[in-house]
C-alpha cells in the first residue's frame, strides 16, 4: 500500500492500493495473503523514503539553463527476490547486456527515460544535475509492484497470475518521473497535490513509451501498464488515459474506479485521498489536449507540463492551480491568442476544471 509516513515523503509504487485492498478481500487464501503482506512490506518500505530529505522547490527566477551534454549514467542490481537494496551490482553504463530480461528492460527503460528528459526538455537525469540511475530487479519473491523509494527504482518480478512483469517502459517512465517531481519542488502524496503528482507520472511514462515507438498522439494507445496484468485478468492496463475508468473489469481485482470528469471526483479517505483515483482527470485532459493539437505528445503538450512542473512552486497545487500553471506556461511558450492555448483551455474545461 503506497502510503507514507510523511505527506511530503511518498513511497511512489505503481499498483494503487485499492488493487491491493480488492485483492486482499476478494482473493482465495494465497492471493489475500499476498496482498496482505504487500501492504506490509510497502509499510516497512516507506519508513526509509520517509528519512529522506526533500529537494527544495524550483522557483521560475532561478531555474536553470537546459542541458547541452548528457551525463547518463545507469547502475543495474540484481536484488536476488531480497528486501535489501540494492543489490549485487551486475551492469553498470556501457556494459554488453546481461541476458537477464528484467535487468536488461530496466537498463534500456533508464536510458530512455533520461533522453526523454535530456533530449526534448534540456534536463540532466532526474535531480538535472547528472543523477545515477540506479534500479533493483529481482526485488523480494514474486513481488507485485514497483516502486521509487526517494534514491533508487526497484522492481518485482510479479507473481505471473495476477501481474507478470514491472519492467515495462511506461512503468518505469511512470516511477522514474515521481523523481523528477521530488526533484521540482515535488507535490504532497495526498488529494489532488497526490493526485497531480500521479498523473504528471501517468503523463510522462506515456510519453517515454509513445517517444520510443515514435507513435503520434492519435496513434498511441495511452495505456499505463499495458501488459502487466496476468493471463487471466480481465484488462489491458492498470489506467487509461483515453478512457479512464475502463482499464480492467475483472472478478479479482475489481473495476478501474478512475473518474474522467470533476462532476465524478472520487472523495475517500483511501490511497492517500484517492491519489490514483482522480489522477484520471487531469490525465485526460493532457490526453485531450494532445489530440487538439496532433503531432507528437512529448512535442507541445509535454514541453507546457513540463515547464509547469518547473514552475507551479505549490507543492498543494490543486487541479485549478495546476490548469492555471499549464495555461500560464502555454502563454510564455505560445502565446496567449495561440492555438496551443486555445485548445488547452478547452480541454480543462471538458474535464470540469474551471480556469
Amino acid at each position: 500500500m503506497c502510503r507514507h509516513h510523511h505527506v511530503r515523503d511518498p513511497i511512489c509504487c505503481i499498483i494503487p492500493p485499492h488493487m491491493l485492498e480488492v485483492l486482499a478481500m476478494r482473493g482465495d487464501k494465497k492471493i489475500r495473503s499476498m496482498a496482505q503482506s504487500l501492504l506490509v512490506q510497502n509499510a516497512e518500505v516507506r519508513e526509509v523514503r520517509a528519512e529522506m530529505p526533500l529537494a527544495p522547490s524550483a522557483l521560475a527566477a532561478t531555474l536553470p539553463a537546459p542541458a547541452t551534454k548528457s551525463h547518463l549514467k545507469r547502475e543495474i542490481y540484481d536484488g536476488g527476490r531480497k528486501a535489501t537494496l540494492p543489490g549485487k551490482l551486475i551492469r553498470k553504463e556501457g556494459q554488453p547486456p546481461t541476458g537477464d530480461k528484467n535487468a536488461d528492460e530496466a537498463y534500456d527503460g533508464a536510458g530512455e527515460v533520461y533522453d526523454l528528459y535530456f533530449k526534448e526538455f534540456g534536463r540532466d537525469s532526474l535531480d538535472n544535475a547528472g543523477l545515477t540511475l540506479k534500479a533493483t530487479v529481482h526485488h523480494r519473491l514474486r513481488f507485485n509492484n514497483a516502486f521509487w523509494n526517494g534514491t533508487q527504482m526497484a522492481y518485482g518480478d510479479g507473481d505471473g497470475q495476477i501481474f507478470r512483469t514491472f519492467t515495462e517502459l511506461s512503468v518505469i517512465g511512470h516511477e522514474m518521473s515521481h523523481g523528477v517531481v521530488q526533484f521540482s519542488g515535488g507535490l504532497v502524496y495526498r488529494g489532488e497535490s497526490g493526485a497531480l503528482n500521479e498523473s504528471f507520472a501517468d503523463v510522462f511514462g506515456s510519453l517515454t513509451l509513445q517517444r520510443k515507438a515514435g507513435q503520434s498522439a492519435s496513434v498511441a494507445h495511452w495505456l499505463v501498464g499495458k501488459g502487466i496484468l496476468g493471463p487471466n485478468i480481465k484488462g489491458v492496463a492498470l489506467r487509461s488515459m483515453k478512457a479512464p475508468g475502463t482499464a480492467y473489469d475483472d472478478a479479482l481485482l475489481g473495476k478501474d474506479p478512475q473518474p474522467y470528469h470533476m462532476d465524478f471526483f472520487v472523495q475517500t479517505t483511501g490511497d492517500n485521498g484517492g491519489v490514483h483515483i482522480n489522477s484520471g482527470i487531469p490525465n485526460h485532459a493532457f490526453y485531450l489536449y494532445c489530440q487538439y493539437l496532433g503531432g507528437n505528445a512529448w512535442g507541445k503538450p509535454g514541453k507546457v507540463w513540463y515547464d509547469a512542473i518547473q514552475k507551479i512552486n505549490n507543492a498543494q497545487a490543486t487541479f485549478n492551480d495546476w490548469a492555471l500553471q499549464t495555461v500560464d506556461s502555454s502563454i510564455a511558450l505560445f502565446g496567449a491568442g495561440s492555438t496551443e492555448t486555445l485548445m488547452l483551455r478547452r480541454a480543462w474545461k471538458l474535464v470540469g476544471v474551471s480556469i
